[in-house]
């Protein structure tokens, strides 16, 4: 099975300096590429783009990969997603443009297949309410060489994402980057001020 990206918003990718970095936002699960540009408000003001995920579900509603059991796919579920965001990045953005990526929910977890097969091309790497993929991908290694800071932010009254879940992220993120890790009482499955306000202090931090 094949995919490919063919929707995104985007602003500022004309003006690209050489070496800048772009903002890369990867929605959630039945929703699209409107979902998460809001954020930007809290952000850096850089070039970005938020890509509509390739399978629809109905209109406006859009998931990165099919999968029996959503937080547990299959590597060929993963696999034709984490392609296709890599050929919309190489035909769009130049190849000397660093990528702050930006991922929620079931994007959270594409957020980590960027990380996990062309590591040297983030800047910075951003899971909200996230989770990953359990088998190897092709950079584990190369990761727990370079150890990259990595924010990951969760609301404590998250029922989407499993308890088994998260411990299979936070481990991985333990052994393979030196991960800033949130948590937020009161906050489900979503993103507040208190999240973006960390995430902002965090590429902050990755920019300088």
């Amino acid at each position: 099975m094949s995919s490919t990206i063919t929707k995104f918003v985007s602003k500022g990718l004309e003006r690209i300096e050489p070496g800048a970095p772009v903002v890369l936002f990867l929605h959630g699960y039945a929703t699209d590429e409107h979902d998460l540009p809001s954020l930007m408000s809290f952000l850096p003001d850089l070039p970005w783009a938020s890509l509509r995920a390739p399978i629809a579900l109905q209109p406006e509603a859009n998931a990165w990969y099919s999968a029996k059991d959503p937080l547990t796919p299959a590597l060929e579920d993963l696999e034709p997603a984490t392609s296709a965001i890599w050929s919309w990045v190489d035909q769009n953005l130049p190849d000397d443009s660093p990528l702050i990526v930006l991922g929620f929910s079931q994007g959270g977890l594409m957020a980590t297949q960027m990380l996990r097969t062309r590591p040297e091309r983030l800047a910075a790497t951003v899971i909200l309410a996230g989770f990953m993929f359990t088998g190897e991908q092709p950079a584990d290694k190369k990761l727990t060489e370079l150890k990259p800071k990595v924010f990951y932010g969760r609301g404590v009254s998250d029922q989407q994402i499993t308890r088994e879940a998260v411990k299979q992220l936070n481990v991985w993120l333990q052994t393979h980057t030196r991960a800033q890790t949130k948590t937020y009482e009161g906050l489900g499955h979503s993103i507040d001020a208190r999240v973006m306000n960390d995430v902002a202090s965090y590429l902050a931090g990755q920019l300088t």
